[in-house]
């Protein structure tokens, strides 16, 4: 997911922060475990629960795993909007904060492409799914080691490729997508077909915007490095 992790760019402090750390050991836990880190650490928490829902052969079992994708959604923008307007950013929830997303997101495409699809107007194409994963996950790889490598530069570079309104629109298309197809589960409810072509639809889009998104940065980088 695209996001500014913990109310600060990318993974930029300042060295004042960073030392007081280190001469208080005694409230250093209290200011590691600040709310926003809590939740992005019940993010990644909920991964493995998220995988064994998927698998529950029950009625109960694709509620379960939408809620808890929901969930992690909310605490995914509720963590970054208490981290600024409480200051309660760290060097740790910053670190922490993309890797949960990622997580959650990965897990879910990988959960999804182990089963078949077979409703709606696409037929029980095993591809379907599969294909625009691998492009978003290959994207938020790539993308994370961009950003990566433009933190250890300079300012103007990692300020490149902060996050845009094509990030948010990609962010908030794979989210609907992803929910729309954790949600259709086996398919079996009248209206499912329906249901899991617009998921499919709007997942192929979430990795079309992945992609140029991905263009977007390496473009605005590129010209930050010819000037």
């Amino acid at each position: 997911m695209d996001a500014t992790v913990n109310g600060k760019i990318g993974y930029q402090y300042y060295e004042s922060d960073l030392q007081n750390h280190r001469d208080n050991p005694s409230s250093q836990l209290s200011k590691l475990l600040t709310l926003p880190t809590i939740l992005t650490i019940g993010r990644v928490a909920a991964v493995p629960l998220l995988v064994c829902t998927f698998y529950v052969e029950s009625w109960w079992g694709p509620t379960a795993t939408t809620a808890i994708f929901l969930v992690a959604a909310v605490t995914d923008w509720l963590d970054g909007y208490l981290a600024r307007k409480m200051k309660l950013g760290t060097p740790f929830g910053a670190f922490l904060d993309p890797v949960a997303d990622k997580l959650m997101i990965a897990a879910t495409l990988i959960l999804l492409c182990t089963r078949p699809h077979g409703t709606g107007m696409f037929g029980q194409a095993q591809w379907l799914v599969t294909v625009p994963a691998v492009a978003i996950i290959c994207r938020e790889i790539t993308m994370s080691a961009v950003r990566e490598w433009a933190a250890s530069q300079d300012r103007k570079l990692l300020e490149a490729v902060a996050v845009n309104n094509l990030g948010k629109w990609k962010t908030a298309i794979q989210m609907s997508a992803l929910t729309i197809l954790l949600a259709s589960g086996g398919g079996s409810f009248v209206g499912a077909g329906t249901l899991v072509s617009s998921g499919i639809v709007l997942l192929y889009i979430s990795a079309w915007l992945s992609v140029w998104s991905l263009f977007v940065y390496v473009r605005k980088i590129w010209k930050v490095l010819l000037r």
